[in-house]
């Protein structure tokens, strides 16, 4: 299971990976980039940004501890994960996953 702490190591061990506020959470971004990952500390989730493909498939872990953004968000791939219930392999996974994409659409536009 992962806490916050855990969580922001994780997302900030990335290359070129910057932490800002973001409302009531904590956004995670590849600098001069969007946002991949939204962690809200007090209720102990994280938002993370996945394709439609992706995020099935790490719902399929357990729909009652990741889910999409019921909303839509959600339709745009952003799924929340419950940190206290999924393991950090697997949120570490889905961060790098995020990461990359990220990464990837920036480099395809240049």
């Amino acid at each position: 299971m992962v806490n916050a702490e855990t969580f922001k190591k994780i997302a900030l061990s990335f290359d070129g990976t910057e932490q800002h506020p973001h409302f009531e959470r904590t956004a995670f971004k590849v600098t001069g980039r969007r946002i991949f990952a939204t962690l809200h500390e007090q209720h102990e989730t994280a938002n993370i940004v996945l394709s439609k493909e992706d995020q099935s498939v790490y719902c399929s872990f357990d729909e009652s501890a990741v889910y999409p953004v019921p909303n839509k968000w959600g339709l745009q791939g952003w799924t929340t994960f419950e940190l206290t219930k999924v393991p950090a392999e697997l949120v570490s996974d889905a961060l790098y996953t995020a990461y990359k994409t990220v990464l990837e659409s920036k480099q395809k536009r240049k």
